[in-house]
């Protein structure tokens, strides 16, 4: 039996949440077309710090992936459960019972995905997610949730056709990105990828400013050859990393809050908020206050 997600599954929310919930007759229509068959994205969400957040279905017809990007949660999957932190993506195939859940003292922060398809199907088997191991580390975390906000943005603007393909090409971009750079958990409880265990840790310390030799020290590695092996990683060297992790969680507070740009620069680690507004727009080409007011005119929730 299909338990899937409905507007009424959350009906006091959770401030600041995004929700896009295609009707199902939508869904049946776009399952039959050649554009949307193969992969579709059925339903797509931002929960941010979601305190009581859970779910318990018996079977759910699509692939769910959730991506936490702060705090913690549970995820039981055929009976085992599973822990999942800041920086971590668990995958439930369809057709599977599973129930999930925000952490009590630390509630987890997600974005969410439903998918469908022939094309969805062998992504998601390509990923070897199972009911033993449905957790994944992912290297980039920002580039995970700019897709997910890319699929939820398109489904917010109408159910056209053209707004559904738009969400599926993008769901082809998370759900390749995530079978190239996604890592199994325990690969990581081994210490075989040390990068991988610094990123978590400075995913869960986004707002504090974690100097280079602190970072080396917990890889265990001199400080030139982990800048080295980070930013073969990443791209990026330690401190732009954490600098453009702090500039995304800023945006997603200026996205979902009314929160004065004052108190969302000291949220992300940043007392003096001229000088997170000049990092802003370095990283984002506008200001703040700019990101801000272009985002709520061009978009409804």
């Amino acid at each position: 039996m299909d338990d899937g997600v409905s507007q009424e599954d959350y009906p006091e929310g959770f401030p600041g949440q995004r929700l896009r919930v295609l009707p199902r007759p939508v869904v049946d229509q776009a399952r039959q077309r050649a554009l949307t068959g193969p992969l579709l994205v059925t339903d797509a969400g931002f929960f941010p710090k979601a305190r009581h957040h859970s779910k318990s279905r018996r079977s759910c017809a699509e692939h769910i992936v959730i991506l936490c990007t702060q705090g913690e949660g549970e995820v039981t999957l055929d009976g085992t459960n599973h822990r999942v932190r800041a920086g971590e993506v668990v995958v439930l195939p369809a057709g599977r019972p599973h129930r999930y859940h925000a952490d009590p003292e630390v509630p987890w922060t997600i974005w969410w995905v439903h998918v469908t398809g022939t094309r969805a199907d062998a992504l998601i088997a390509a990923l070897r997610a199972t009911p033993q191991q449905p957790v994944f580390r992912v290297a980039e975390v920002t580039r995970v949730s700019a897709l997910v906000d890319s699929i939820l943005r398109r489904l917010e603007t109408d159910e056209t056709m053209t707004s559904l393909v738009a969400a599926s090409g993008a769901a082809w971009h998370l759900l390749t990105a995530l079978v190239a750079d996604g890592r199994p958990l325990t690969r990581l409880g081994s210490r075989q990828d040390p990068v991988a265990d610094v990123i978590a840790h400075i995913q869960t310390n986004v707002s504090a400013h974690l100097s280079v030799p602190e970072l080396a020290a917990l890889a265990g590695w001199s400080t030139s050859h982990f800048s080295a092996m980070f930013r073969r990683a990443t791209g990026f060297g330690p401190l732009e990393y954490q600098t453009r992790l702090r500039m995304s969680t800023a945006r997603t507070l200026l996205d979902t809050t009314d929160r004065t740009i004052a108190s969302i620069a000291t949220e992300v680690g940043y007392p003096d908020s001229l000088y997170f507004s000049r990092q802003f727009r370095r990283i984002h080409q506008v200001s703040p206050s700019q990101y801000r007011s272009r985002e709520q005119s061009g978009r409804s929730y």
